[in-house]
């Protein structure tokens, strides 16, 4: 694992970043009206359009539900500790942002392995003076590894909250992403809880779009079934309304409302008992 207390230079993000293919983080930073992309990012962005214009919502609403389970989260069941894993590319709403706004004290710990989202880590490091917000270059494949760092950080002792959002994708095998969440999950005390979004193979459209994503060179990304995202719970206790389409998640009467219509991703949040 690279040192997590430092950022690249300028000379190594140019040397690591490869801008002739698309990249899931800045092809989602495009989705959300972002600037952080390149053409190559911004042309299968518009491709996928064509195919299936939901995609769009689906990144919108997911980016929504991340703000609605941290207010929930700071809020009453008062956690004050956020271990945010597959970060991407900061954009408005910050996990630190909206949890610091509802508890000042909340320290946040941001895991990323990747150069981009490592470039733009300093927007990430800002923090109220009475809390805490770091960043580590760490890789979801090394668990152990990711929450050894974030100790130096966040107190293992007392309830986290475990964000993977828009992440395990990425992991081809379902059975290997299960394990990596249990994994993490196994190292934070009872009163922890696990948010969890995703995308899901739950219209043609979506199939089609996550294929025609795949077959553009960028790293693939796996969209699983509504069973497979519940399958990721197992053993805590869901929040309510359970696993329910990223809209559905408690919505809020005031703020940006998000499209009524279906969008294909689920979430939910589950309290470790």
């Amino acid at each position: 694992m690279s040192d997590p207390n430092r950022l690249i230079t300028a000379a190594e993000t140019r040397t690591r970043i490869d801008t002739s293919k698309p990249h899931s983080a800045r092809f989602w930073n495009y989705f959300v009206g972002g600037k952080d992309n390149y053409e190559v990012d911004r042309e299968i962005g518009d491709h996928i359009k064509e195919i299936f214009p939901g995609l769009v919502d689906v990144a919108v609403t997911s980016r929504h539900f991340l703000g609605r389970a941290v207010r929930h989260l700071a809020g009453e069941p008062g956690i004050r500790q956020f271990l945010d894993v597959g970060t991407g590319l900061p954009t408005a709403d910050n996990t630190h942002e909206v949890a610091q706004r509802v508890a000042p004290d909340a320290r946040i710990v941001y895991v990323d392995n990747d150069p981009i989202v490592l470039a733009h880590a300093k927007a990430l490091l800002t923090s109220t003076p009475e809390g805490r917000t770091t960043y580590l270059d760490a890789n979801l494949y090394e668990p152990e590894a990711v929450l050894e760092a974030a100790a130096d950080t966040l107190d293992l002792t007392q309830p986290v909250a475990l964000m993977i959002l828009n992440t395990l994708g990425h992991v081809a095998d379902y059975d290997e992403a299960r394990e990596l969440v249990r994994r993490l999950m196994a190292g934070l005390p009872s009163g922890s809880h696990l948010v969890i979004s995703d995308s899901t193979a739950t219209s043609e459209g979506m199939i089609a779009a996550s294929e025609a994503y795949n077959a553009s060179g960028a790293v693939p990304y796996y969209v699983r079934s509504i069973g497979e995202i519940a399958g990721f719970f197992d053993g805590l206790e869901l929040v309510d309304p359970g696993i329910v389409q990223v809209p559905e998640w408690r919505p809020e009467s005031s703020g940006s409302a998000d499209p009524a219509a279906a969008v294909d991703a689920y979430c939910g949040v589950g309290r470790k008992p």
